[in-house]
């Protein structure tokens, strides 16, 4: 009796302890987890741990700040690696709001990103299942953006402590990048020479899952502002003018033109930026923004092709034509040695358990947008795999990341089913306990799989490797101009607009 006592009373503290660290029964199981492993598991388990990152996450969310102008954002996320012991440097590669913190020293480096950029006109109220903006078109997180960089930071933190703990040799690095969503940084980053002595990325996205991929994925893209300028005159003779709006238009009609002869695999989209006034002036100046979309191989291709529709324009109307690039990037190529690691890791963790009130939030908004009403997941995903020739998707600066160091993205959960990306619903999600706990799970697999990196070299052979290989086929060449610097004056104003009004709303963390 008291043999079998003893026996049910270890393995009640084993499943005690299985269950504090936030796995499975299954996965613990299946995997040796080492101490390391299991102290960072641990750590970021620890309720305390849990709700501060929570509230940072929170706090950047109300901060809603555009790309380049992410200065409240990010300063509490280095302020915060500051504290816990990184070097910060700020203010990199020409950002204001760019900043690396970087913890240990020596071989390996390991790395991980993360994002804190906004997006226009998203402004919803949290975890409120239909459309109640904060501030009616004022910015909001449609990505999760707040939750990336939070889940970046807390991972890093965690291998931190364990390498104080434990003593082991290496360098952690958190590279914050703004701007993703007009996909700016990360060639700046790179021709800074930020990731020049790094051994492999750890990239994060918020979800409604739990999963990762590798191979080729996204799309390579232009992002360019083509402006028109003219000679204005009285609409009543306006055979004294030269419209630039004319310059714009004929230009938009020879690019749609133009899509009948372009491969399936484009994308291409533009907005008016500047059209004139009045309609009895003719516009001296005018400019249309396009986003150009392709594959590697096509992107270029394609693009001279538009700016050729841009010179038709402007030779037709008797205009002058300006180019101003404002970012160009390559698709991601996803290390699968990288993403079969954090698979394991993710299935270690699991996906976390929500509440009553977490579940009746995701049916209610499921239930708004016509969704199935399916509630919060329950299972993580699978390993993904390439998807084939046509890729589509969209568009991502990590993709010149994936070309300088071996690197794969884990999609860490949060966000309800049936959300629509870069709309109002997932700024509802992206705020509050759900949130919380799916950037905690991001963390747990991040930080896990910093700590495989760091203390197993066949584990990153295995991803070096497979990186020299591909460094081999696709050697990084920037698409990105050599005389293109950050546009930070891009959301300036329209920041400035905002920001004033959306002050009294901000949650500060204290």
């Amino acid at each position: 009796m008291r043999l079998q006592n003893f026996k049910t009373g270890i393995l009640s503290c084993l499943l005690v302890f299985v269950l504090v660290l936030g796995l499975s029964v299954q996965s613990f199981a299946a995997q040796k987890v080492g101490k390391e492993k299991k102290f960072v598991l641990g750590w970021l388990s620890q309720p305390q741990i849990v709700e501060k990152f929570g509230r940072i996450s929170d706090s950047i969310w109300s901060y809603a700040e555009l790309g380049l102008q992410e200065y409240k954002s990010a300063k509490i996320l280095a302020d915060t690696l500051e504290k816990a012991g990184f070097t910060v440097e700020r203010g990199l590669a020409g950002m204001p709001t760019c900043f690396v913190g970087t913890y240990g020293s020596g071989k390996p480096v390991i790395g991980i990103l993360g994002e804190y950029d906004a997006l226009p006109m998203l402004s919803q109220k949290g975890r409120v299942p239909n459309q109640d903006p904060v501030i009616k078109g004022a910015p909001g997180h449609g990505c999760g953006h707040n939750t990336m960089g939070t889940a970046g930071i807390s991972a890093a933190i965690a291998v931190k402590e364990a390498m104080d703990k434990y003593g082991f040799k290496g360098t952690i690095k958190f590279f914050g990048s703004p701007a993703e969503e007009t996909v700016i940084s990360r060639p700046h980053m790179i021709r800074a020479g930020l990731f020049e002595d790094v051994d492999a990325v750890i990239d994060n996205h918020s979800s409604s899952g739990f999963g990762t991929s590798y191979g080729r994925g996204g799309n390579a893209l232009f992002s360019t502002v083509f402006s028109f300028t003219g000679r204005t005159s009285h609409g009543a003779s306006p055979w004294g003018g030269r419209s630039a709006l004319d310059g714009v238009e004929i230009m938009n009609v020879a690019t749609n033109y133009l899509r009948e002869h372009l491969l399936f695999s484009y994308r291409m989209h533009y907005v008016i930026i500047e059209g004139g006034e009045a309609p009895n002036v003719v516009p001296d100046k005018a400019s249309v923004w396009y986003y150009v979309r392709n594959s590697d191989e096509r992107l270029e291709d394609m693009y001279r092709r538009v700016v050729n529709c841009a010179k038709a324009g402007a030779l037709a109307t008797g205009t002058e034509l300006s180019i101003r690039v404002i970012t160009a990037i390559h698709q991601r190529y996803a290390n699968k040695a990288a993403a079969e690691l954090f698979q394991k890791n993710i299935e270690l963790v699991g996906m976390p358990e929500w509440s009553e009130e977490e579940q009746a939030f995701a049916k209610a908004l499921q239930k708004d947008l016509g969704r199935s009403e399916r509630g919060m997941p329950t299972k993580v995903g699978r390993l993904r795999e390439p998807r084939g020739v046509f890729v589509g998707g969209g568009s991502s600066d990590v993709g010149d990341v994936s070309l300088v160091a071996p690197l794969a993205t884990i999609r860490f959960p949060g966000q309800v089913p049936g959300a629509i990306s870069h709309h109002w619903s997932s700024v509802a999600t992206n705020y509050g306990t759900t949130a919380w706990k799916g950037l905690n799970a991001g963390a747990k697999a991040m930080a896990a799989s910093a700590i495989d990196l760091l203390t197993k070299p066949k584990e990153l052979k295995q991803l070096r490797d497979e990186f020299e290989v591909q460094a081999k086929e696709h050697p990084y060449k920037p698409f990105l101009p050599d005389d293109v610097t950050p546009p930070l004056d891009l959301n300036e104003e329209l920041m400035k607009k905002w920001r004033q009004l959306m002050e009294k709303f901000y949650i500060e963390d204290k």
